[in-house]
């Protein structure tokens, strides 16, 4: 398995995960998403339980379970924003703080939900790591299509990210450029922080104008060959049987824990 590029997390395999249409996929991710928001804070139980449900998805598409929990960390440091919840939630006081003037008390309802937050975020982030990882971007477009999302929506979404690599490579051409020009002997003065930050702005000005220019190209060069606004895929997009039964369960799954949450 591979990895094709920084921004496309798609590793080719085959596996039963793999195998199954792209509209059970994006059903199934976004059914968890709503299902991690409709958990009550502190149900780690349930929490758990929903990220085991993502571990057996992992292994039976053969990826790594690392790259999936690495990846999922990305959601983190977005989801701290909520942390002023710790402090404008009442309840029991767990600690306080002194911050010049001011007392900040950290209640433990306030730590419960921000925990909470960062779970379901870390969660939700995994479940759609599982879907871009499993699914190839034609597919997803396709996907899309046929769940009836706008097509100016996917349109946008599809050039959006034909160009991510469009950008990523006039950057790295400008990034090998200013090295090439910038060499220095072993042991010499590096440049000042100053000299890197004029670089730095000259650079996005050239990136813009040259991805830019670039795009043009391309885009050109895409109509030439046919393009008339969909990216096409192998992928005949027909539900069998085997994928309406398990969307059935997975979604049954979901429902589940939604009723043990009532009764617990």
């Amino acid at each position: 398995m591979t990895t094709l590029s920084t921004f496309d997390l798609y590793q080719t395999d085959k596996s039963p995960i793999h195998n199954l249409d792209p509209k059970v996929k994006i059903v199934s991710t976004i059914a968890i998403i709503l299902s991690n928001a409709l958990l009550s804070d502190g149900q780690w139980g349930l929490f758990g339980l929903t990220w085991l449900i993502l571990i057996a998805i992992t292994f039976v598409a053969k990826l790594n379970i690392m790259f999936l929990l690495k990846r999922g960390l990305i959601a983190l440091p977005f989801a701290l924003v909520s942390i002023t919840v710790m402090f404008t939630i009442p309840g029991d006081q767990l600690y306080d703080i002194s911050l010049f003037n001011w007392k900040l008390i950290i209640t433990v309802q306030g730590m419960v939900r921000f925990l909470s937050i960062m779970t379901r975020a870390w969660l939700s982030v995994q479940a759609t790591i599982l879907l871009t990882a499993t699914t190839s971007f034609p597919d997803l477009a396709h996907g899309l299509r046929h769940l009836r999302v706008p097509l100016i929506l996917i349109t946008i979404l599809s050039f959006m990210y034909r160009y991510l690599f469009v950008l990523n490579s006039e950057a790295g051409r400008l990034l090998q450029a200013r090295a090439a020009r910038s060499a220095s002997l072993p042991g010499s003065k590096k440049p000042a922080i100053a000299w890197y930050a004029k670089n730095a702005g000259n650079m996005v000005g050239q990136l813009f104008l040259r991805s830019y220019e670039r795009s043009d190209r391309v885009y050109n060069a895409m109509v030439a060959r046919g393009f008339e606004g969909d990216f096409l895929t192998y992928n005949p997009h027909r539900m069998k049987a085997l994928d309406w039964a398990l969307l059935l369960a997975f979604l049954s799954t979901l429902v589940g824990l939604q009723l043990i949450q009532i009764t617990i």
